[in-house]
């Protein structure tokens, strides 16, 4: 993979002496595990400390041993240091399995791995005029275990990937199994009515996430009046304004959905600005070393 610069086992180079990913790993055999996807410029990681209290969560959720949030912080920010930009990928597996079958015995360890990829300058012609997107057949199993977190069992959206191949659709709309608008398969949505925001509550599945988190208290602080409930095919259809967020991309406004245009609002247009002066204080707090 020509992106891929960097991988680190539990804070060491691979290929070192006992540092290799085993095979009776237990997210390798049962996706038994938890990811974050970390996006980085001028060196810095962005929203990191989101993505640490999401990794946090999700081990309570499945009960295994967290790592040390201040010693993986530091492993991701050595990660990015010196790159323009750059993506690092941080994934947690319960460990390795002391023996066969789905239960965990109590005694494994967390193993960590981090990624790097280079991470191209994002494509203008998406971000203005904003993305066409389609809604996905497969639905998304409803289990309010796991609703939430972000963890390594991504089949559904891998099926809901193969669906379509017009590389000029970059995301799919997926409905749950009662057919409640749940998220795309690799972003959240909102949609926009009467001036207030929507979005679908994830208290049965999808995964929340910390640009959603992020972009609804943009809007809270804004006066933008916003809420987290269940949608449908028929609210979908209603939106006068539909945009995806995702924590690489941002906010990125929804222009055509299943071949029928829609306009990019005020709505969009003004979080999509706000949030951009967030992350340039954000910056320059970084510089200042706030």
């Amino acid at each position: 993979m020509e992106d891929l610069q960097r991988i680190l086992i539990d804070g060491q180079p691979i290929g070192q002496p006992d540092h290799a990913l085993s095979v009776l790993d237990r997210g390798l055999h049962y996706g038994d595990g938890l990811f974050e996807t970390i996006a980085c410029e001028g060196g810095r990681p962005r929203l990191i400390e989101r993505h640490l209290q999401r990794l946090a969560s999700g081990c309570e959720r499945l009960g295994f041993t967290p790592p040390d949030d201040a010693a993986l912080a530091r492993e991701v920010r050595a990660l990015a240091a010196g790159t323009s930009r750059a993506i690092v990928k941080v994934l947690l597996t319960r460990g390795v399995s002391a023996t066969r079958g789905y239960a965990p015995t109590g005694h494994e360890r967390t193993v960590r791995i981090a990624l790097r990829y280079a991470w191209p300058a994002p494509d203008a012609g998406q971000a203005e005029p904003g993305v066409r997107v389609r809604r996905a057949a497969l639905r998304l199993g409803e289990n309010p275990a796991l609703a939430g977190i972000k963890h390594c069992n991504r089949l559904e959206q891998v099926l809901a990937r193969r669906e379509s191949t017009d590389p000029g659709i970059v995301e799919a709309l997926m409905f749950s199994s009662s057919e409640a608008l749940v998220s795309g398969t690799m972003s959240n949505v909102f949609l926009v009515r009467e001036s207030k925001l929507l979005t679908p509550r994830l208290d049965r599945c999808g995964v929340a996430g910390v640009m959603r988190g992020l972009v609804l208290e943009i809007a809270a602080a804004a006066g933008i009046r916003a809420e987290e409930c269940r949608l449908g095919a028929a609210d979908l259809a209603a939106a006068e304004e539909l945009f995806l967020t995702n924590a690489l991309t941002g906010i990125r406004p929804v222009r055509e959905l299943d071949g029928v245009s829609l306009a990019v609002g005020p709505v969009t247009r003004d979080l999509q600005s706000r949030l951009l002066a967030h992350f340039a204080a954000e910056a320059g707090r970084g510089e200042r070393g706030d």
